[in-house]
């Protein structure tokens, strides 16, 4: 029965797609975030539904020459290519080139329909609905995982879909926090106050499912993310004391295995997980540092060190050199200056509190995964670039908006002189 409601939803959103291919912008972020089809037990589970999608929208996309817009001209696009042609120059260059090309395929087949999204998204309503459709699809799993927790009292690590991207429950706590910030402006957008109460809701189960996946990333990652929220929240005299009280709260409920491993943060020289991570760190600099340029190329760590990077700045350093580690530290981090400076060009502007409110809950987002990807080897991930590409539709829709409202304000201006001695004529 679920492979069946998963056919239909894909034959569904195929449909859709080819009636207009933004449709399939969405589908597809249903499709690589919510993964339907991890759920059913049968068939359904080996289709390649992401590449059937792709397919249509590519073939819609063809097709239907109208509705779409020019990429994007922002510094952050050439850059996105730039890291990606790097990828095949390392991949070329790699300690083992055969080992190292199904990952640049891998990674290759993430990234290509990503591009729609410049393409396809073409105005802010459009590029609302993408993000509270990445929102709901992450955000309907940390639901799931966060009422899971309550009725086993958090007996168990929550964990994501099998054969996912964010399986684990190291990868699913960061998804999940980073998914948070875009619930919070979902609420923010939203005028239906039925889904606002929702979406309340909806937030501190998130939260419950993150920390009940027992990941000390989680933790660090809160750290960063806990205080943004609230430096942007827009009733600190509401949010401080409810946080206080989660925090009491889950002292209360959580097990003593949570704080066992939590603990081992300040005591990680008798980890042996702890040290073997900082040793695959070492070896992974010290390799990158006699290699500068091109690093060891994808998965190099089977050649370099004893185990996985667990951290995506060593990941890109070790696999593509220092040229592949100041591309991607560009777009991470331009990003987040670009979401810091935006808001200060319209804040005079009320009618423009939009761009504040997109771009503090994307860097929000953007920080959480920034301060998750130190203990995870999660460089390529789709969410990543998926929300730097936002960020670009983002400032690019602002920047019109901005150039308009300037435009009317300057014509109002010329007209002014006018009327004046007009009235001073008729006086």
């Amino acid at each position: 029965m679920r492979d069946i409601a998963v056919l239909m939803l894909l034959l569904g959103a195929v449909a859709m797609a080819l009636r207009a291919p933004w449709y399939g912008v969405l589908a597809l972020a249903v499709f690589g975030y919510l993964n339907p089809h991890r759920y059913a037990w049968g068939f359904s589970t080996e289709l390649p539904v992401y590449q059937v999608l792709f397919i249509a929208v590519g073939v819609s996309f063809l097709i239907q020459n109208k509705d779409r817009q020019p990429i994007p001209s922002d510094w952050r696009v050439p850059a996105f290519y730039a890291l990606w042609a790097y990828f095949v120059v390392t991949t070329l260059d790699a300690i083992n080139p055969a080992a190292a090309t199904p990952m640049l395929v891998k990674v290759s087949k993430i990234y290509l329909p990503l591009i729609f999204t410049l393409l396809l998204i073409n105005t802010r309503e459009k590029l609302f609905y993408l993000i509270i459709t990445i929102a709901a699809s992450i955000g309907l799993i940390a639901v799931k995982g966060g009422i899971f927790a309550f009725t086993t009292g958090f007996a168990h690590r929550v964990q994501g879909p099998d054969g996912t991207h964010f399986a684990g429950n190291n990868e699913f706590a960061v998804a999940t926090l980073m998914a948070i910030p875009l619930v919070i402006l979902w609420r923010r957008e939203t005028a239906n106050q039925t889904l606002r109460l929702a979406l309340t809701g909806v937030i501190p189960l998130m939260f419950v499912s993150a920390i009940s996946s027992q990941s000390r990333g989680a933790l660090v990652t809160m750290v960063v993310l806990v205080p943004l929220l609230l430096w942007h929240s827009k009733r600190k005299y509401l949010a401080v004391p409810v946080l206080a009280l989660g925090l009491v709260a889950a002292a209360a409920v959580l097990p003593e295995t949570w704080f066992g491993r939590m603990q081992t943060i300040e005591t990680y020289q008798d980890d042996a997980s702890a040290m073997g991570r900082i040793q695959a760190w070492r070896d992974g600099i010290a390799y990158a540092l006699a290699n500068p340029l091109t690093g060891g190329g994808f998965d190099s760590w089977a050649w370099i060190t004893e185990r996985e990077w667990h951290s995506a700045y060593v990941e890109a350093l070790a696999e593509h050199g220092f040229v592949g580690l100041l591309l991607w530290l560009s777009l991470l981090y331009g990003t987040i200056w670009s979401l810091t400076r935006l808001p200060r060009l319209t804040r005079h502007i009320p009618e423009m509190k939009w761009v504040s409110n997109y771009s503090y809950m994307l860097r929000a987002s953007l920080a959480a995964y920034a301060a998750g990807s130190l203990f995870l080897g999660i460089t390529y991930w789709d969410l990543l670039y998926h929300l730097i590409f936002i960020a670009v539709l983002v400032k690019k829709f602002a920047l019109e908006e901005l150039a308009e409202h300037e435009g009317v304000k300057a014509a109002a201006t010329n007209r002014r002189p006018w009327v004046e001695a007009g009235r001073v004529r008729t006086a």
